[in-house]
């Protein structure tokens, strides 16, 4: 029986990184792209555009959706397979010319991605990295060899969805190589990985600190680090919880930080704390903002909000990096959806017969290659 939220908070995306973990610039690069060039993930000169060799191209592709950045919508030509791309507006906050940090030099965007690919903020922006999700909110906290972190990943797409979709165990096993080449602090060098030694130096997530290895080889053991983060920006740990209470309530409410804490896909999952380095954590942040407090009753403590939980949490994201939104010519999300219509889901659908689980995987690195 299904034993947790993954059914309804995931895509069934498995190895569509093309083995390659985000490297720097590649995020904004795509995004500078796109903004431009709906089908520059499809182009012949994709490559030469964006700077990368061609299985690098998907990567990026499947990157910029992943940590939603982008999203992705039919072409208006129904003979034309392959879908176009379109920059979301938190893509044009964080990663503009004019943004907020475009080129990620504050290990708090890192945070704030790290976030936003875990997240399953709804039915329309689910996680694409089910590898991801699983091993963050639902393993174990004890130490895995990466065999043990594919049979966890296994168990649990087993358990929360029909056998048709199972995704070959190859799949799961190179999402979990990638996930280890994206966090770890040292990791081994792999011949036989595409990529392994670049991986090594041009991996940013590695700033986080978040995994940690023990030993060599097949028994090398890795472990997720817990407790205070200092280079986690308290604005970016709040944004993150009132982003994740918004999911229960979109007005003035409160949400317990034992939730924020604990909970599958929450604050504390994501970021490996627990609840008195949470507290601690986002003190200075309420401090500052009247509309926030920490309240205690019945021996519980809560964040309370009195005001929309997402609009708080933008405000506090947004003034710690110097207030983006006020900007001259800074677009509002409303603004830029006219602008790229596909985000809304006004451009042009078409139906399209389902492929099996597999079939869907190849197709969308090999279409219109």
């Amino acid at each position: 029986m299904p034993d947790s939220r993954l059914a309804e908070a995931v895509e069934l995306s498995f190895g569509r990184h093309e083995t390659f973990a985000p490297r720097f610039g590649w995020l904004h690069k795509a995004y500078m792209q796109v903004k431009e060039n709906s089908d520059i993930f499809h182009r012949e000169d994709a490559p030469v555009e964006l700077g990368v060799g061609k299985n690098m191209v998907y990567s990026m592709r499947y990157w910029s959706r992943a940590f939603k950045l982008t999203e992705e919508y039919d072409h208006e030509d129904p003979k034309q397979r392959a879908k176009l791309a379109a920059p979301t507006w938190r893509a044009r906050w964080l990663l503009d010319e004019e943004g907020a940090d475009p080129y990620l030099e504050d290990t708090g965007s890192l945070w704030l991605l790290h976030w936003w690919l875990l997240s399953a903020e709804s039915s329309k922006a689910k996680c694409w990295a089910p590898s991801w999700y699983v091993i963050f909110n639902l393993a174990p906290r004890s130490r895995v060899t990466s065999t043990e972190m594919t049979r966890v990943i296994t168990r649990h797409i087993h358990e929360n969805f029909p056998e048709k979709d199972w995704p070959a165990l190859e799949s799961i096993a190179r999402d979990v190589d990638c996930l280890i080449k994206m966090y770890a602090l040292d990791q081994e060098f792999n011949p036989l990985s595409p990529g392994s030694f670049e991986d090594l130096l041009m991996s940013p997530f590695r700033e986080l600190g978040l995994l940690e290895g023990q030993g060599k080889g097949k028994e090398r053991t890795w472990r997720f680090t817990n407790g205070s983060r200092s280079n986690l920006p308290a604005p970016v740990l709040a944004y993150a919880c009132l982003d994740y209470a918004s999911r229960f309530a979109s007005d003035a409410g409160s949400i317990s930080l034992a939730r924020l804490a604990e909970e599958e896909g929450s604050p504390g999952r994501a970021f490996r704390m627990r609840e008195p380095e949470i507290t601690k954590a986002i003190g200075p942040v309420i401090s500052k903002h009247p509309d926030l407090q920490i309240v205690e009753a019945l021996g519980q403590r809560s964040l309370r909000f009195e005001a929309s939980p997402l609009s708080l949490a933008w405000d506090v994201l947004d003034e710690h990096y110097g207030h983006v939104r006020k900007r001259d010519g800074f677009l509002t999300p409303e603004e830029w959806l006219k602008q790229y219509p596909g985000l809304d889901g006004t451009a042009t659908k078409r139906t399209r017969k389902r492929l099996p689980r597999q079939a869907e995987e190849l197709d969308l690195t090999k279409e219109n290659a």
